[in-house]
């Protein structure tokens, strides 16, 4: 099963998730040939891969990747920016390929939608033994007043969606699948107009995505006035949101 506020919100701003989430720390590259052991000649999954943000570094390290999206639409985006890329349909717990096919599985931006035990019975399935599996989270940093503002802004429709903040995605690591999990922290700045970096970034959340549309219109109309009228944001070409990019490893035992 795939959570409704996913399969409509991000079918609904497949476009708006390409223009406005960030991209990832050049220093992901590394840590996934160095932690995932990702390089010519292995092969990596893409899992709830969406519109292939990730998946550019993942080709970056020589791998073969084949990109696992069950939302449509976003697939479609995925196969329009890396058409040399295997897109295929499928979800965390039914992926849709053979056993044993994979040296490595990475989750960008997605674990939190489906982090159950038959998740990970699914993705050790398609482990070859000691393959690893990488989880990776861009984390906006709500010290700076303006972005807790936007925050306080999409709270109250957040409802029952799965968020990384809740820590909820933790539980299915009981060590019986995996081993313990090891994070490393990475500093990133997301540089652009006010528009892409607040606007179409928060218009892409599922679950304001999935708004009907006088909702979803007073969602922008706050957005908007918070740019117009914040003392660091009003008018500002560009702005810089910072976030922390967080990124987990585990192997397969």
């Amino acid at each position: 099963m795939v959570h409704s506020a996913a399969i409509q919100g991000f079918g609904n701003a497949a476009q708006a998730y390409a223009r406005g989430r960030p991209d990832y720390p050049a220093e992901l590259a590394t840590w996934l040939r160095e932690n995932l052991d990702l390089h010519p000649g292995r092969t990596a999954i893409d899992l709830g891969a969406g519109t292939g943000k990730f998946t550019k570094l993942l080709i970056q390290t020589g791998s073969n990747v084949i990109a696992v999206e069950p939302v449509a639409a976003m697939r479609a985006e995925l196969a329009a920016s890396l058409p040399g890329v295997q897109a295929v349909a499928g979800t965390a717990e039914s992926i849709s390929l053979e056993d044993a096919v994979s040296d490595a599985v990475v989750c960008a931006q997605a674990f939190h939608w489906f982090a159950t035990e038959a998740t990970l019975d699914e993705i050790h399935r398609v482990l070859r033994p000691g393959g690893k599996l990488g989880l990776v989270w861009n984390v906006r940093d709500e010290s700076v007043d303006w972005v807790a503002a936007i925050t306080e802004i999409l709270t109250p429709y957040e409802g029952d969606a799965p968020r990384y903040h809740t820590g909820e995605w933790r539980r299915p690591f009981t060590g019986r699948l995996f081993s313990d999990l090891h994070e490393t922290r990475f500093t990133h700045l997301h540089i652009g107009i006010p528009k892409q970096i607040i606007v179409d970034r928060f218009l892409s959340v599922s679950f304001i995505a999935a708004l009907p549309e006088n909702e979803k219109s007073t969602v922008t109309r706050e957005l908007r006035d918070l740019i117009s009228s914040h003392p660091k944001l009003r008018g500002r070409e560009t702005i810089a949101m910072r976030y922390e990019t967080r990124a987990y490893c585990c192997r397969r035992v």
